[in-house]
């Protein structure tokens, strides 16, 4: 914890003399040529950390999905995503900024520096982990088949549902597992929309995460004449930053620290996820 509080400590000390020798007393000339391109590099190569700490804040890309990131009563986001995210700024003495995105745009929303992070119970697949400097995962995942409850004990199997039709959400590891099992899928913007396909009966299926599934559809819930079944596949959850950035290791040493507190387990028994937490 000592170095990670240092590293923050040299990082912000960077971003102030970086500041500082911004500062001048007289106008020169605009540089050319070859001064140009240096001080164009001099100015964008300075690091992630130091660009988000020196903004103040930490943007953080997600969308409606519970456990994980939603709103309260009050229009606050929270969640044990949301959660972990705010104490990992206030650990930087940074603010924070929750950003809903379109799923399927989050490495675009990324590398624009839209967003900072993406951190919404977001699956290791191959396309996050070589578009991403990602996190050690955290939790354990899989998605799962959404049907309507009195239909259950007709899908017992992965041939039994091929015929359906499922709504995905759009570049999710859901629609991902559903292009390898060859299902007829329709795409929509989100989980919580496929959900709302199944009950509207606009679509036979859905395809989600277990943790939202389970937070989402059968009793005590708004779907609660829906159930979920068949586990397909096995994941893990990270939390991915631009490539290259230092923001990662920093986030990996949060993680630590906030496990060895008994951080992460009591905010996993307050959201029902700690069967799903990845031990440390």
């Amino acid at each position: 914890m000592k170095k990670y509080l240092a590293l923050i400590l040299a990082l912000v000390m960077a971003v102030m003399a970086f500041a500082a020798c911004g500062k001048k007393t007289e106008e020169p000339a605009a540089p050319t040529g070859e001064d140009a391109a240096a001080s164009n590099t001099d100015l964008t190569e300075i690091s992630d950390a130091a660009y988000v700490l020196g903004k103040g804040k930490l943007v953080v890309g997600i969308t409606d999905f519970a456990p994980m990131d939603y709103k309260d009563e009050s229009g606050e986001w929270v969640g044990f995503d949301a959660d972990l995210a705010r104490a990992f700024a206030e650990s930087l003495g940074i603010g924070i900024e929750f950003v809903e995105i379109v799923w399927d745009n989050k490495i675009i929303e990324l590398d624009s520096k839209v967003i900072d992070c993406v951190w919404n119970g977001m699956t290791l697949t191959d396309e996050v982990t070589s578009a991403m400097n990602c996190t050690e995962p955290y939790c354990n995942n899989a998605q799962v088949i959404v049907i309507p409850a009195d239909k259950a004990e007709a899908y017992t199997s992965v041939e039994s549902v091929k015929d359906l039709t499922f709504a995905v959400e759009a570049g999710s590891a859901g629609e991902a597992v559903a292009t390898e099992n060859g299902f007829k899928t329709t795409p929509v913007t989100a989980q919580a929309d496929a959900v709302m396909e199944v009950a509207a009966g606009t679509s036979d299926a859905a395809i989600l995460d277990s943790l939202m599934a389970a937070a989402m559809v059968g009793e005590g819930t708004s779907y609660d004449k829906l159930t979920y079944v068949l586990p397909l596949n096995s994941e893990e959850y990270g939390v991915g930053f631009r490539k290259g950035s230092d923001l990662t290791g920093m986030l990996n040493a949060f993680f630590a620290d906030a496990y060895a507190k008994g951080t992460v387990a009591s905010l996993a028994e307050k959201y029902g996820v700690s069967a799903a937490i990845i031990s440390k």
